[in-house]
This record gives C-alpha cells, structure tokens and sequence, in this order.
C-alpha cells in the first residue's frame, strides 16, 4: 500500500520535491489538469483509472461517458441511508477519523493545531462548536465522491475559500498543515437532530472542484448534497459540545489513531440528549 504514494512522499518530505510540489502548484498545473481531463481526449483514461485502482463498476452499468471528467462524476443509486431520526450517519464514502474539539476551539490533526476559525473564515462560529467534535472523512480515488446531508434540517450559504490544492494523503498531512491550506467550501447547518453543524469540503491535489448544489434551503437526510470534481477530497465536520458520540468501537479504533472505512449512509454514531 506504501508504494502507491511514492510520489506524494517525496513531494512532501524531500526539499526537492517540495520544490518540484512548488512549481506544479504555482504554474498552473492543476487548472490544465481540469482542462484536459474535461475533454474528449481523456476518455481512454477511464479504462487505465479503473484497472489502476480496481473500482468496482457493478453499481453503474448501463452509464456511458464522454470524458474522465464525467466518469469522476458518475452517480450511484443510494438504497441504504438509515433514516432513523437519532443516528448520524457518514455523508460519503471515505476513511474516518475524529478528533476533540478544545475550549479554545482547537483540535490537532497529524503533529499540526487547527483553529475552527482558520478553516471556516468566521471567527464568531468558534465559540459555538468549543469542546465538540471534529469528524474527517478523506475520499480515496476508489470511493463515491458524492456527498449527502447527515440529518434533516436548514441549510445556509456557502463560502467559497480559494486556498491551494495539496495532497490530503497521511504523509502531506503529516508534513504541512493541508486543511489550513487547501481550497474548501464551508457551510452552517442547523440540524433536527444534532444541532448545529459546520460541513467542509475540502480540495486536493491538482485539481480541487467543490460542488454544493444548493443554498438556503429546507432538506432531508439522504438527499444528495453535493460533490467533488476530478479528485480525491475530504469531508470535515464539527459539532457542538454534547450533541453526538460516536459509534464505541469506532470511538476506540479513532483513540488508536485508525481511519475506519464507511460507505455514504453507515452509522458512525448517534445524537447525545
């Protein structure tokens, strides 16, 4: 497994290839990534992706497409969201973790402190998610890159913070602080059953396309929320103090520094009374 991120390695922990990691973000490389990998020359490249990273295709027979870019895209009928009012669910596919949320609204992910206030770019939320929960999901080139809403609720707007496009794999992480960095989207939730909630999208490396598809708006747990572009990405959410747990044995499996796999719809956890 090691081996499939030998590039991303030396990119983020030799001094050239931070260098190299530098120059492809400085000169433009992401956006002619978008551009090629959205025309129809790309289309053979869908074959070699999915060969590459044994994707199982069963979930979309009978889809064509034009382009790599509209493979990326593809959608998957959902039949297994669990619609039970008190539990939380995964808004995506992806490896989990989690983190506690501290008083002074910081949480440290991989040797890096983050502030809630660095990442949403709105200081005045802070307070209110101090001794909560952040819960990370990173998308892996194999996994569904749409996402869901976890509860019933109200939607508010979506911020949209340029940032660069880093790589979101353990070894970037480890090494520079990728949440802080990185081209995300931000939205305030207010939800049935868990409170308020603040879901991140959060760009990666090259090319870092984030699509909510709607704003100001009424909706319900299961329907799609939006999705990512082109590229392996993150989810981040954070919770109010109080408001979830999550499930005991992915709680003790996060404790151990683990990334637990889920699929869009699985129980992580439950709403606290």
């Amino acid at each position: 497994m090691k081996k499939r991120y030998d590039i991303v390695e030396f990119l983020y922990t030799n001094r050239l290839g931070r260098l190299l990691m530098w120059l492809i973000i400085k000169g433009g490389l992401p956006s002619l990534a978008e551009h090629i990998l959205s025309m129809k020359l790309s289309k053979p490249l869908i074959k070699v992706y999915i060969n590459k990273h044994q994707i199982d295709m069963k979930d979309f027979q009978g889809q064509t497409y034009s382009t790599f870019k509209d493979f990326f895209e593809r959608k998957r009928r959902i039949d297994s969201i669990d619609i039970t009012a008190n539990h939380l669910i995964s808004p995506c596919d992806g490896l989990l973790s989690a983190y506690p949320i501290r008083e002074d609204s910081i949480f440290p992910v991989k040797g890096f402190s983050y502030r809630i206030q660095d990442l949403v770019d709105e200081s005045t939320l802070a307070r209110i998610f101090q001794g909560g929960m952040c819960v990370i999901i990173r998308l892996r080139p194999t996994d569904y890159h749409h996402y869901c809403y976890i509860d019933d609720g109200f939607q508010y707007t979506n911020h949209f913070i340029q940032g660069t496009l880093h790589s979101v794999q353990p070894v970037a992480c480890e090494n520079i602080p990728v949440y802080r960095l990185n081209r995300r989207v931000w939205t305030l939730m207010d939800t049935s059953n868990f409170g308020k909630v603040i879901q991140i999208g959060v760009g990666a490396m090259l090319v870092g396309g984030i699509i909510n598809e709607n704003s100001c708006i009424d909706f319900k747990k299961g329907e799609e929320m939006g999705h990512f572009e082109l590229a392996g990405s993150t989810i981040v959410l954070l919770f109010e103090k109080g408001r979830v747990r999550l499930c005991q044995e992915m709680m003790e499996r996060v404790e151990r520094g683990e990334e637990i796999p889920v699929r869009m719809g699985d129980v992580i956890g439950t709403g606290e009374v």
